[in-house]
Parts: structure tokens; C-alpha cells; sequence
């Protein structure tokens, strides 16, 4: 037969007539000829007249199988919509019809998903919304979708179970569709491809919006054969035949590729020309490896294999399964279900309907396949998410960048010219005064220095920059080490962020954390010192006097006494000196050490806030969404 347009489809049927029979021959006639209905539903029936010929016949021409003859009521030709050919006898078929829910039928329960599945989707939601600042859109829109498609999945009906039968060209997967529906629904020919558009076939009512989420249209929706045993087997069964996966014709391809993101398992029908097609192994097996509890292989056409070939060929199919990473549903295990049978004699049939009958009846097969769709997503999302290094910020990493910010403002210099600072006020505040003399004589030459700090030098304050820019890069460096690209580069650029006037902020903080104006502070024991200085320079004074009145005639001679005096004063001076010197050096240390935390502090405070701060929140966020990401695989 030729395929015809939609458009030429939908043209024959709107000018076809009904016919005004009786009983439900007439019924089905007003139904085919007028697919709008008021209640919105179409049906397509063909029932036996009173001539032999459906009433449908009537409308748009009959097939009739009989004995080797063709009977058309209007052209002789056979009966062609384009795009489903059913060929009925009428003495012993009853016509596929589409599929129509009564107005009074109640509505199908919605899927609800176990408790683990809820969390891995509600983590994985999560995730998604938890990394959309750091990773692109492309990332994560596979994991977008898994979302979309499981909730879109959880709205409808969760008494139907949608299986898709999908094949290569010639793999008899439309003739394995009739041999379960119990009636020629799909067309099947020597012309390839032969099934153009998908065709749904629903064993129960209730199932219109799963397949309406398909895209199938309702010319496309038919009913089995009934029969109550047939019924009651594959009650809740939504049956897809798919066009050929290999098909010449892309529209065909993207059928199958959109359908088959779609439905809740699938039975990949093969034959024993092309079971090792690696078009299907490598475009669809092996992507859907963790599919396989939702998935059916079905080997057809085994009559066509004479004696033992059947076994051998089965045994190959098997073992180019697992390399493709499928598990097997053998001996117990969960895995995927693999069939020999024959499409066209039937054997093996009754197997795969009664497999089938249990996998609908578990009524598991929604949820696996979104569990099935989570593990992949997650699956490819694990380079962005997991590693197998330890991260995050150490404590040594800390403190070297603490340190390393200290040593570019020059905090320890700092805490030694603090320390000479407070030992050269204490031996101004204790020493000779002929020494004191010769110091600001000295202090009158030349520019103080070490009790403030100087102005650094252009050299020096571009060395100070190199080594923050050095320490911010160390921490980088350290901080995303081990982490996935996309968060190492996000902590890099808030490393980088965090950088910029770091070195101007430091020079303010340490211009207000420096040494305080004026002199350092005295101790306790200052002012006695100074008071011990000043008695040994008057002895030396009173014993020069008294020396000098000797001389002048003015006292009486007594060169002892005199003498003693000043060498008392000379001697005990520097001893008083000294001995403030050594007491000096404990408080003068302090003083260092305590200007030296204080730049540390600032330093560090200054370099928390602006880079340790933003580093730690980066790799925070990627801290929960690793935790997510384990909830999302199953893993604490």
C-alpha cells in the first residue's frame, strides 16, 4: 500500500457519509464518520453487516480477507488509510477500535511514588536549584527534565502501565503488536518502514491522558479483541508499537527517541539477522543500561532457525547484553526479562503475554522507570558533583594565609620596631644624663626612627602587593584542589573577587592597628629608677661641688669624702642604667609581641572578610549540594 498524508487522512474521513444502521452496526457507522463528537471522545468501530461489509466500508472502502479475494465496494482496491491497514475477517474478527472512557467511568488513580523515590526527586529538585548559579543550563537540563517528566507522570493515572514495542526494520515487532492485541492493529508488509506514526492499543479505559502525553492522536488509539481472560491478563497494559528505530525516514527516528524518553518500559524486539546491530546497541542499549528492570528483549522470528540455532542465538544475545552493562532478570535477580519467540506461529507468545501480565500487575513499573531516569541523570551529572579528594579549607591553609598576610604588612617588623621603641624610652627615661645629653644631640641630627613605623618605599609597597597577590592565589589553589571544575573555578573567581583593594585595605588597617601616638607606656618601677638616676647625678654634682670649694679655699681639705661621692654617682649611674635595661626587656618584649598581634589581627581580620569569607561560602554551597547529590544516589 502507499502512505498518504495526515492531511489526506483527515480529508477522506470528513467526506466519508455514515450510515443509518441498525443496532450496533449503525452505531459504529455515526461514530466513524463523525470523529467530533459532543462529548469530545472519537470512536472507530467496524462491526459486521448484513452484506458481510463493515459500515466504516461504506464511508472510506473495506480489506476483506476471504478466500483469496478482495471485495472493495467503490474501486475494487483494498481499504487504506495511510497509515494503519486492518484486514478483518468478519465471520471471526472483531475490529480494533479506539480507545473511549464512558462518561460515568471513574477516574484513574494517580501514580504515587514510595518514600525513597519522593526524597531522590525532591533532593535532586534541589540540587538542580542549589547549582543553577554555578553550573550551565546545558548541565543541568537533563536533570530539568527528570523532574518535569516525573511530575508530569505522577499527574496521571497510575493503573496503566505504558510498554512500547521498539525494533529494527524487519524485526516482525508490528507482528509481534497483532499476535498480543489479538487482532491485526498495526500494518505489516514487505515494505519498509511499514509503521510510520506510533499506534497506541489500551486494554482498560482510563488510559486517554498517558497517551495523549505520548502525542499519539485518537485515530491512532485502538482497542484488543476482547475476551475476559485476554482482559483480565493485561488489564492496565498500554501497548505502543513504534516505528523502526533504524528507519531511513529522521521523522520516524525522532519518534521512537521522543516516545521512548516517555513511556514506563519497553520491549526491544530483534531477529536473528540483526540482534548485534550495533546501531542498536550503541545508541539505545547501552545508554539505557540502567533501564534494564523496565526493559524486555524479545528475540522473534525463531522460526526461522532450525534445531539448536535458537539456544546459540539467544546465548549471544545475552552475552552482548551484559557488555553492554544490562543486568539480567535470571535466577531471582532484577534485571531485564529476554524471550525467544515467534510472531508469526505464535510460539512463545503466550510467555511474553504472561510476563507482561505481571510486570502490569506489579503496577512498579512508573516508579522504577523514574528511578531508573534519577540514577542516570545523577549518573551523568557525577563529574560536577563528586570527587574522590578531601576538600575544603584546612586550618593550616588558615593559618598560612594568615601569616602570609602579616608578613606582606610587615607585622613582625613592626612588632620589633615597637619592641626597640619601648627599650629606647626606657633608657631615655633612666639613663645618664650626660648620656640622655648625647642621645638628643644625636636625636637632632638625624630623623628618629623605630618608635613609628616609616613610610614604605615604592619598591616595598610593590613587594607588599606581589605577596598578597601570592598568598590569595596559594589559598585558591588550596581551597579548590580536589573539587570538580565548575566549583574549583567558582572558588577561584571569589578568591580573586575578594583580592581586589586587599592590599589598599590592608595599608588603612595597619596605619590604624599601628603603635599608638606618643610614648610607650611606663611600669610601676619607672619612677623609682628615675629617682635612683637623679640621686647618683647629684652625688656626682654634690662631690664635684664640694671638690671644687676644697680647691677655692672655701671648705676645709678632705679629698675622701668628696671623691667618694663622685665616684659613688659615676659608678652608680650606669649600674642604674643597666639595671633598668635588663628590667626593660620583659615589658619591652610585650609591647613588641602585643603591636605584632594587633597587625596580625587586622591582617587576618581584613583577609577573612574579604577572601577567607566568600571562599568558605563557595565551598559550603558545594558541601550541601554534595549532600543532596548523595541523597540523590542513594548514598548518606
Amino acid at each position: 500500500m502507499t502512505a498518504v498524508t495526515d492531511q489526506d487522512h483527515t480529508e477522506r474521513a470528513g467526506d466519508a457519509e455514515p450510515e443509518n444502521g441498525e443496532g450496533p452496526a449503525g452505531e459504529a457507522g455515526r461514530d466513524t464518520a463523525d470523529p467530533e463528537r459532543k462529548d469530545g471522545h472519537t470512536r472507530v468501530e467496524s462491526a459486521k453487516g448484513g452484506d458481510g461489509r463493515t459500515d466504516a466500508g461504506h464511508a472510506r472502502g473495506e480489506s476483506r480477507e476471504g478466500a483469496g479475494e478482495t471485495d472493495d465496494a467503490d474501486s475494487g482496491g483494498a481499504w487504506d488509510d495511510g497509515l494503519i491497514a486492518r484486514r478483518v475477517t468478519a465471520e471471526s474478527e472483531q475490529a480494533a477500535a479506539v480507545e473511549v472512557r464512558g462518561p460515568n467511568a471513574p477516574p484513574a488513580a494517580p501514580l504515587s511514588y514510595d518514600g525513597p523515590l519522593r526524597s531522590r526527586l525532591e533532593a535532586l529538585r534541589e540540587l538542580v536549584g542549589l547549582s543553577r548559579a554555578r553550573l550551565d543550563s546545558r548541565t543541568l537540563a537533563e536533570a530539568g527534565q527528570v523532574l518535569d517528566e516525573a511530575a508530569a507522570r505522577r499527574r496521571l493515572s497510575g493503573q496503566h502501565t505504558v510498554v512500547a514495542i521498539a525494533g529494527a526494520t524487519g524485526s516482525g515487532k508490528s507482528q509481534l503488536f497483532n499476535a498480543l492485541a489479538g487482532v491485526a492493529i498495526s500494518e505489516t508488509g514487505v515494505r519498509r518502514p511499514t509503521t510510520a506514526a506510533p499506534i497506541a492499543c489500551s486494554w482498560s479505559d482510563g488510559s486517554a491522558s498517558l497517551i495523549e502525553r505520548l502525542g499519539i492522536p485518537p485515530r491512532l488509539r485502538r482497542r484488543p479483541v476482547q475476551s475476559a481472560e485476554a482482559e483480565e491478563q493485561l488489564r492496565g497494559l498500554v501497548l505502543v508499537d513504534l516505528p523502526d528505530h533504524d528507519s531511513a525516514a529522521v521523522q520516524h527516528r525522532e519518534h521512537v527517541d521522543r516516545i521512548l524518553a516517555l513511556v514506563d518500559a519497553v520491549i526491544w524486539v530483534v531477529d536473528p539477522e540483526k540482534y548485534a546491530d550495533a546501531i542498536l546497541h550503541e545508541r539505545y542499549l547501552r545508554p539505557m543500561a540502567g533501564h534494564a528492570e523496565v526493559m524486555f528483549v524479545v528475540l522473534n522470528q525463531i522460526d526461522r532457525l532450525p534445531g539448536e540455532a535458537t539456544e546459540q542465538v539467544l546465548d549471544d544475545l545475552r552475552r552482548l547484553l551484559d557488555e553492554d552493562g544490562i543486568a539480567l532478570g535470571e535466577y531471582g535477580e532484577p534485571g531485564a526479562t529476554v524471550l525467544a519467540l515467534s510472531g508469526l506461529t505464535g510460539d512463545g507468545v503466550g510467555e511474553l503475554r504472561e510476563a507482561l501480565g505481571q510486570f502490569v500487575a506489579e503496577r512498579a513499573a512508573p516508579a522504577r522507570r523514574i528511578a531508573a531516569d534519577v540514577d542516570a541523570a545523577a549518573w551523568r551529572l557525577r563529574p560536577v558533583y563528586a570527587t574522590g579528594r578531601r576538600t575544603g579549607l584546612s586550618e593550616e591553609a588558615r593559618d598560612d594565609f594568615a601569616a602570609r598576610l602579616a608578613d606582606a604588612v610587615g607585622a613582625t617588623a613592626a612588632g620589633d620596631a615597637a619592641e626597640r621603641a619601648w627599650l629606647r624610652n626606657a633608657n631615655r627615661a633612666c639613663g645618664t644624663p650626660w648620656l640622655r645629653l648625647w642621645r638628643w644631640y644625636q636625636d637632632r641630627r638625624e630623623p628618629p626612627t623605630g618608635r613609628l613605623p616609616l613610610r614604605a618605599q615604592p619598591d616595598e609597597e610593590a613587594t607588599a602587593r606581589q605577596r598578597v597577590e601570592q598568598a590569595v592565589r596559594t589559598l585558591a589553589d588550596r581551597a579548590s584542589a580536589g573539587l570538580p571544575a565548575p566549583w574549583a573555578q567558582a572558588v577561584r573567581e571569589a578568591a580573586v573577587r575578594g583580592s581586589q583593594g586587599l592590599p589598599e585595605a590592608l595599608d588603612e588597617l595597619t596605619a590604624r592597628a599601628g603603635l599608638p601616638p606618643g610614648r610607650p607606656p611606663r611600669p610601676g618601677w619607672w619612677p623609682v629608677a628615675v629617682l635612683a638616676q637623679a640621686s647618683m647625678t647629684l652625688l656626682q654634682i654634690v662631690g664635684g661641688l664640694w671638690l671644687v670649694g676644697q680647691i677655692v679655699g672655701v671648705m676645709a681639705p678632705n679629698l675622701g669624702v668628696p671623691v667618694l661621692l663622685m665616684v659613688a654617682g659615676i659608678v652608680g649611674g650606669p649600674l642604674v642604667e643597666w639595671s633598668c635595661r635588663m628590667a626593660a626587656r620583659g615589658p619591652a618584649r610585650r609591647y613588641g609581641v602585643e603591636a605584632e598581634r594587633r597587625l596580625r589581627e587586622a591582617a587576618s581580620g581584613c583577609g577573612r572578610a574579604r577572601v577567607l569569607d566568600p571562599v568558605a561560602a563557595e565551598l559550603l554551597r558545594y558541601r550541601e549540594v554534595r549532600e543532596q547529590y548523595g541523597k540523590v544516589v542513594g548514598v548518606g
